[in-house]
């Protein structure tokens, strides 16, 4: 039976899905725009743009951007710093009971995030880390640590032995086979991991909230809860505030998209 396509009804339904999963994004960019007020009262179209809210929104929120980017960046570098090389380990190494230690990474991704941010406090209270960078950055290192390792063993395991084999015969170390070829080839899975582990410490807030009790240390995911009350007066300056907090994933998607993407092992084939 022959099929009939409509390429146009594909369009217009794709357009339309498209832009029913768009507008939260663009009510709060128009939102972030409107003069302060409620937003029942938010127009439909900025046609009056003001800026106020975002003048706001960096003045009460600069500091806290600043420590969400502290906070995601210092738990990629811990996590892609273990993870890696566990991940290599794991994939090249004949290491009884791999598969067991595999399994107890994957099982560490279904804990509940509440069960492990009540045990850090006790821990963190006990060790002086309640309220510091360090103290979040180590928490969130460990939700992204296990999936890196997951990621990174998946592609290393998948490399041509001719290529560490290689590097050995002029003369590399174990070493600087994995730093000089293991990494370089594996760039798109670093890049991966890497990614997902930012946007999940930048859009953390259960353990922002558990283990941050001041206003010196406090990322701005919490800072815009903070913002939120009975009533609020200046929506503006909390949209703005949303949508600066957007930014950086945003970018960083648009950054990385291409090496999630390509193909991991294209340079081992070279």
């Amino acid at each position: 039976m022959k099929t009939v396509k409509h390429p146009l009804l594909h369009t217009v339904l794709g357009v339309l899905i498209l832009a029913v999963l768009l507008f939260p994004i663009y009510w709060m960019i128009n939102a972030s725009l409107q003069p302060g007020g409620a937003t029942v009262d938010t127009a439909w179209f900025p046609t009056d743009p003001d800026l106020a809210g975002y003048r706001t929104a960096l003045a009460e929120q600069g500091g806290n951007l600043l420590t969400s980017l502290t906070v995601a960046l210092g738990s990629v570098v811990l996590s892609l710093t273990i993870a890696v090389p566990a991940a290599y380990a794991l994939a090249r190494f004949r290491i009884r009971w791999a598969h067991w230690v595999l399994f107890a990474v994957l099982i560490s991704q279904m804990i509940p995030g509440i069960v492990i941010s009540n045990a850090l406090y006790s821990a963190y209270a006990d060790l002086g880390l309640l309220n510091s960078i360090p103290g979040l950055i180590l928490a969130d290192s460990s939700a992204g640590i296990p999936f890196a390792i997951l990621i990174c063993r998946a592609l290393m395991e998948s490399l041509p032995d001719a290529v560490v084999e290689a590097a050995m015969v002029d003369g590399a170390g174990p070493v600087r086979a994995f730093i000089a070829v293991v990494l370089p080839i594996s760039r798109n899975a670093l890049i991966t991991a890497g990614l997902f582990t930012f946007l999940f410490t930048w859009s953390d807030f259960l353990f922002a909230l558990t283990l941050t009790t001041t206003e010196e240390v406090r990322p701005v995911t919490l800072g815009i809860y903070n913002y939120l009350g009975a009533y609020v007066a200046d929506w503006s300056s909390v949209m703005a505030t949303a949508v600066l907090a957007s930014v950086p994933a945003v970018v960083l998607l648009l950054i990385a998209q291409k090496y999630v993407a390509a193909g991991a092992t294209g340079g081992a084939v070279k």
